[in-house]
């Protein structure tokens, strides 16, 4: 059986925030279609085009045989298990799943577009996937010299536990 590669941002900034990256990355391990699931270590930031109290972001590699938008579903499904509502544009938030990267593929739906189109311009997706993935290369460049870009965007690690 072959299998993709997928890289998946979480974010939250409402309710316990940490817990419920951890119970989500659980669930990516757990889901249907998923063989193996490897999570960066989680970081604080504070939100970048958005409001609220600060985020606690991570990024999960994913290998899978879910095709893409199936993996966007089954994201979204466990979002709304843990109460995500969206109000308005980047409101705060008690859990975001991004599909950051699907194998290289290149997609552009109403509803999906890969690689994910910001991606390169927020150090919370940059730092925790190059943790995962040293050596990828998205379309704007590798990742050391995007990160580098985000200068202005202010990022900590967070203890384990």
């Amino acid at each position: 059986m072959s299998f993709a590669t997928a890289y998946v941002g979480l974010g939250a900034n409402l309710g316990d925030a940490r817990q419920c990256i951890l119970a989500a990355l659980a669930e990516l391990a757990a889901m249907h279609g998923v063989v193996d699931c490897q999570a960066s270590t989680l970081f604080g930031s504070d939100p970048v085009d958005a409001s609220g109290p600060q985020f606690v972001n991570a990024v999960a590699r994913l290998h899978t045989t879910l095709a893409p938008l199936d993996l966007l579903d089954a994201l979204q499904a466990i979002e709304s298990r843990h109460g995500r509502a969206r109000p308005y544009r980047n409101a705060p938030r008690t859990l975001d799943l991004d599909l950051l990267w699907y194998d290289g593929l290149e997609i552009q739906t109403p509803r999906l577009t890969l690689p994910h189109p910001r991606m390169h311009l927020r150090a919370f997706v940059l730092v925790p996937l190059s943790e995962l993935a040293p050596g990828l290369v998205l379309p704007q460049g590798d990742l050391g010299t995007l990160s580098a870009q985000c200068t202005d965007q202010k990022l900590w690690k967070l203890e384990a536990g």
